[in-house]
């Protein structure tokens, strides 16, 4: 459906209506609670076998004392390893994109030249779309499915995807910026958000990581390898089960938890599981579908 609509806009334009393009972009740092929204897109990479595109490295746009290199050894040493942004290229066999997936270190300054020079290396790689990948704190229980949302400035992604527009007034971090300074240069932009529980926010946050997948999944009509998705999924059981054992450990916290899983549960059923069970059977039907010859 999104693919269909990108090609439509691309012939619109008298462009080459092949493959799209979609570049998915992530930043550690604010935007990213949990370490969730850089790990789903460095999940989409793995997965996919990206290769290496370009390195953003202009050190005038980080204060190494807030976004400090890290010393790493490797068998032919130590390495210093500064804040960059990664841009990689995947062309999944099964999918109807090409993507251009983004991974970086939020900038410390100089975010308008940051942000055009980003948007030109999409300019470059002929992209029809961006989805900004984001992850933030809020009340929500570890017990419950991790709340992820879609949302768009762009009026027909809005009614295609039948998703809301953005209404938060506020601080905005990068994602936020290019989500809109997209929108405004006429690139179709989807913001994808996960609410992380502020009381175990600190990375990894494996639950959150397997909730953006597979809202991404879901967009792209992209399903990861049955194996892929399944360790990850093994991975948010073996999170949710060690902070059950850490709130067993903490009556304040087990009471907190007990509070929040009310309120969610108050606000979310009936309707909400049953629409939740009819997109994970989907989801299941779609990583059974056999591949095309």
């Amino acid at each position: 459906m999104l693919a269909a609509h990108l090609r439509r806009i691309a012939e619109t334009n008298g462009e080459d209506s092949g493959r799209p393009t979609v570049m998915v972009l992530a930043f550690e740092g604010w935007n990213d609670a949990g370490g969730a929204a850089s790990a789903a897109v460095r999940t989409l990479s793995q997965a996919f076998g990206a290769e290496l595109v370009e390195k953003l490295t202009d050190e005038e746009f980080y204060d190494f004392q807030f976004s400090r290199p890290r010393v790493l050894r490797n068998p032919s040493g130590r390495e210093i390893i500064w804040p960059s942004t990664t841009i990689l290229r995947a062309a999944p066999e099964a999918g109807e994109f090409d993507l251009l997936l983004v991974h970086g270190v939020e900038p410390s300054f100089r975010w308008r030249g940051y942000t055009a020079d980003l948007l030109t290396l999409a300019a470059e790689h002929h992209v029809a779309a961006v989805v900004l990948v984001g992850a933030l704190l809020a009340d929500v229980p570890h017990t419950r499915p991790i709340p992820a949302s879609f949302s768009s400035e762009d009026d027909q992604l809005r009614e295609l995807l039948d998703i809301e527009e953005p209404t938060y007034e506020g601080p905005v971090g990068i994602v936020g910026v290019l989500a809109h300074t997209a929108y405004q240069a006429g690139i179709p932009a989807v913001s994808l958000w996960a609410a992380v529980p502020h009381y175990v926010g600190q990375a990894p946050s494996p639950k959150a990581q397997l909730a953006l997948v597979r809202k991404l999944e879901e967009l792209l009509d992209l399903p990861l390898d049955p194996q892929e998705a399944e360790e990850i999924a093994e991975d948010a059981a073996a999170w949710e089960r060690g902070v059950d054992d850490l709130a067993d450990e903490d009556n304040e916290i087990a009471e907190y938890v007990k509070r929040l899983e009310e309120a969610t549960d108050t606000t979310n059923l009936p309707e909400a599981s049953g629409d939740a069970i009819a997109e994970e059977f989907e989801r299941y039907l779609r990583r059974r579908k056999p591949p095309e010859r």
